[in-house]
């Protein structure tokens, strides 16, 4: 079983920093990317930033130059540093991994989110 756990939200003011970190656990083999997702009240959820197993990184529009996704990939944990942020920044965090392989399985898996919240 391939769990994932997220951690590092919190409350900040506009314009501060927050650090998400999410840990992958269970009998992984390989995880081919890892990255993060939002939600915000009323919204589906959207794509925030991945980074493969090779390193290479994608943002959304809204994040690129304020947010860095990296990775520690012998861990199996992906980090988000979230910098300058706006309160349209606030949602829920999830952490998703892609293509992982365990000694029977090859799938995705989702964390149960972390909260972020800006105030303006």
């Amino acid at each position: 079983q391939v769990q994932l756990d997220e951690s590092g939200g919190g409350l900040v003011q506009a314009g501060g920093s927050l650090r998400l970190s999410c840990a992958a656990s269970g009998s992984i083999r390989s995880i081919n990317a890892m990255g993060w997702y939002r939600q915000a009240p009323g919204k589906q959820r959207e794509f925030v930033a991945h980074i493969t197993s090779g390193g290479s990184t994608n943002y959304a529009d809204s994040v690129k130059g304020r947010f860095t996704i990296s990775r520690e990939t012998a861990e199996n944990m992906v980090f988000l540093q979230m910098n300058s942020l706006t309160p349209e920044d606030t949602g829920v965090y999830y952490c998703h991994a892609h293509g992982v392989i365990t000694i029977a399985t090859i799938g995705d898996y989702w964390g149960h989110g972390t909260q972020v919240t800006v105030s303006s």
